[in-house]
């Protein structure tokens, strides 16, 4: 038998014996029956209180931890509705230019290129890309005539005429 063993063995027997040396004393003539009931009752009581109040403590555990949970959740999806607020902020950003460089080519088709298919389909590229930054939430700035305001507008170049007008 192995160190081990021996101390798992020692361990029963003197649990054993503690149980048996407790049973007697309970079995003693000058033992009354009420005191051993009186305790048992009152130790009962407490036990039961005791576990009540842990329960209770449990379930407000539980609880805290559901509403954690579910604050968490909310969190996560706010957080998934932003970053894909963000990318789609990039990508309007990039976009931008390339929506713009296109404007500026088919304003520059000479009329009599204007019926020629492959500008036709240019020209509905362009309306189409056009639909789609619109279904993204761009709307184009009205800027011609108005005051400038460097938080709105970019200036590209500077000719005379009204002080702070954009031509």
């Amino acid at each position: 038998m192995s160190d081990e063993d021996e101390r798992i063995v020692d361990r029963r027997a003197a649990a054993r014996m503690k149980d048996e040396s407790e049973k007697a004393r309970q079995d003693e003539p000058g033992a009354t029956s009420d005191e051993p009931v009186a305790e048992a009752g009152s130790n009962d009581e407490s036990s039961v209180e005791a576990l009540k109040e842990r329960a209770d403590q449990m379930y407000a555990n539980w609880q805290r931890s559901a509403a954690d949970f579910i604050n968490y959740k909310r969190r996560v999806e706010e957080e998934r509705g932003e970053t894909a607020r963000l990318a789609n902020a990039a990508l309007v950003i990039n976009l931008l230019p390339v929506f713009d460089d296109l404007e500026r080519a088919i304003a520059t088709v000479d009329a009599n290129l204007a019926g020629l298919n492959w500008v036709q389909g240019i020209d509905a590229i362009y309306r189409k890309f056009g639909r789609l930054l619109e279904a993204m939430g761009v709307t184009a700035l009205e800027a011609e005539g108005a005051m400038f305001d460097p938080g709105e507008h970019e200036a590209v170049g500077r000719q005379p005429g009204e002080d702070g007008r954009i031509l």
